[in-house]
């Protein structure tokens, strides 16, 4: 039996309203980043159950051809070890790349930050009301 069970307090997802505000902006990226982080420790933690597994599923099989069973049974056996492993193999690229887009987005918070932040505390600091986007584009 499998000890996978879902779980539900994972990273919340970002929402994809059109508020572009630059403090609403950070936070979305700040989730991104803190649920692919999420996703990658559980992606870390299935990789190596899939592992253990997959020797478990070696093992069971040589313990098989030493009980002389039928032949069927150690191939299937050997079949689910082998497919075990190659499912680990998939999950480890999911893994780097949860990790490649946790550290994209926590580069790209500090980005807009450093692009963006001065003027938002510029806008924040007003009393007047600033125009819309594109309003002096006319």
């Amino acid at each position: 039996m499998s000890d996978l069970a879902p779980t539900t307090g994972g990273g919340a997802a970002a929402r994809t309203d059109g508020d572009n505000r630059y403090k609403a902006v950070q936070q979305k990226l700040k989730t991104l980043g803190t649920a692919m982080e999420l996703a990658g420790n559980e992606l870390e933690q299935l990789l190596r159950n899939m592992r253990q597994n997959a020797q478990r599923a070696e093992g069971l099989a040589v313990d098989i051809a030493n009980a002389e069973l039928d032949r069927k049974f150690i191939e299937m056996t050997n079949q689910v070890a082998v497919a075990l492993g190659g499912a680990a193999t998939e999950v480890q690229k999911l893994h780097e790349t949860a990790q490649e887009v946790s550290g994209l987005a926590h580069d790209a918070r500090r980005t807009h930050a450093r692009l963006y932040e001065g003027l938002d505390t510029i806008r924040s600091g007003r009393r007047e009301r600033t125009p819309k986007p594109g309003f002096f584009a006319h």
